[in-house]
């Protein structure tokens, strides 16, 4: 089972990211998934038609995509473009959660998006998501949000991190037999490390990245390639690669 993952695409009228996107999506035809999450912040600016070239560019591919807004997202633009069953229904605060069961794996889809604001939080879709790692299938899960829940040590970008992770800590511990690994964005380059003893994951973005600047004076140079991750699923074991295209 693959999972590809592809996170903070900000195509905009003024930049070239719907042509880094399809390069990335060229790349992705010689490993061949199973599924492809994108992590939010798909367009800059509530450009509606930057999600309908999204969405062809998707439909051309041999895999169903699975999709979380992030805090540059504009959620009904997202709904008027993907049809309304891709999401889950009745969610907290019309929330785009998504959960979907495949391979022998449960890949859950996190919302952590708040309106106006570029930090996330989870705190109100706890109970959804534990909903969802308690029923009775017991399928090992690959949770998916935008924003980390781990630092990144960026200053201005953990400011912006997930919000609510004490009560999500004490979630995942309870099913921590269930959780694989968590994958999210929003910081533009790719980063690893733990929160609540199971893997955390930050996916490079599609758009050029950030420095990895942890405050001081100098800032080093960047010039990452679009980057993506690739999530191996198999004999009960998770792989995770960071792939730059």
């Amino acid at each position: 089972m693959l999972i590809a993952q592809i996170s903070d695409i900000h195509a905009a009228p003024d930049n070239d990211h719907l042509l880094r996107l399809a390069r990335s999506l060229a790349w992705l035809t010689h490993v061949q998934p199973d599924a492809l999450v994108l992590t939010g912040d798909l367009v800059d600016g509530e450009w509606r038609q930057g999600y309908w070239q999204i969405a062809e560019q998707l439909r051309q591919q041999h895999y169903p995509t699975f999709i979380l807004p992030g805090n540059a997202d504009d959620r009904r633009l997202m709904q008027t473009t993907w049809h309304e069953n891709h999401w889950a229904k009745n969610t907290p605060a019309d929330a785009l959660h998504f959960v979907q069961d495949m391979g022998g794996l449960r890949m859950l889809g996190l919302d952590s998006t708040v309106n106006k604001q570029n930090f996330g939080s989870v705190g109100e879709h706890l109970e959804w998501l534990e909903r969802q790692l308690s029923d009775t299938h017991g399928l090992p899960a690959l949770l998916f949000l935008h924003h980390p829940v781990i630092a990144s040590g960026i200053p201005t970008l953990d400011e912006s991190m997930c919000r609510g992770l004490d009560k999500l800590e004490s979630i995942l511990r309870r099913n921590r037999a269930r959780i694989l690994a968590i994958a999210a964005g929003h910081v533009h380059r790719p980063a690893a490390g733990m929160f609540a003893g199971v893997p955390a994951y930050i996916c490079g973005s599609i758009c050029p990245a950030n420095p990895l600047w942890f405050g001081s004076q100098q800032v080093p140079p960047v010039n990452d390639p679009p980057a993506l991750m690739v999530h191996r699923f198999a004999r009960g074991v998770l792989t995770s690669h960071h792939v730059s295209v």
